[in-house]
């Protein structure tokens, strides 16, 4: 659990752990072609992607592989998105990467990026990795600009999961 950001806050965001009474809430990630349209995969019904995705955080949570938190507006208390530190295997490396998925209608307002330094802050803070990585879509500009604000930069191109995709990154001696 030490890769969990529960209870952690910014200046408008309050991390907490993904829970299934959101589920109505992050359903609509999931209807929405927008959320997914740089993602290529077989999907199922936007139902079943949600029951499975939850799945698939409550499996990291146990497995001590990180996860997602779920990212609440301070001050209305609605479902952003998700943020977290997931480790992830890439190229046959064990990495530790800033993950952000938002609802659309909470892009463009400086969540991702509020959300994924709190991320980085997080981790070096508590010397988790010497470096943290960004898995992000060759066609995602909206992403790479958060991730380059956030001080990573392109390491590489590679192919993740059958997608071709970035991996940014920053080292910790960049951060301090």
């Amino acid at each position: 659990m030490r890769f969990l950001l529960h209870h952690q806050q910014t200046e408008r965001l309050q991390f907490e752990a993904v829970d299934e009474k959101d589920f109505d809430q992050w359903l609509k990630f999931f209807e929405d072609p927008r959320a997914n349209q740089y993602w290529i995969e077989e999907r199922d019904t936007p139902f079943v992607e949600c029951k499975k995705w939850y799945t698939k955080q409550q499996q990291r949570y146990v497995e001590n592989r990180g996860g997602m938190n779920a990212l609440m507006e301070k001050s209305t208390g609605k479902l952003v998105g998700h943020a977290g530190l997931l480790v992830q295997q890439v190229d046959g490396v064990e990495e530790l990467e800033i993950a952000y998925s938002l609802l659309p209608e909470f892009w463009n307002k400086g969540y991702a990026l509020e959300a994924s330094r709190k991320c980085k802050e997080f981790a070096f803070g508590n010397s988790l990795a010497e470096s943290l990585i960004s898995i992000i879509s060759l066609s995602n500009l909206p992403s790479q600009r958060v991730a380059i604000k956030n001080g990573l930069t392109i390491d590489k191109q590679t192919v993740y999961n059958n997608n071709p995709v970035y991996i940014f990154r920053v080292r910790q001696e960049m951060y301090l």
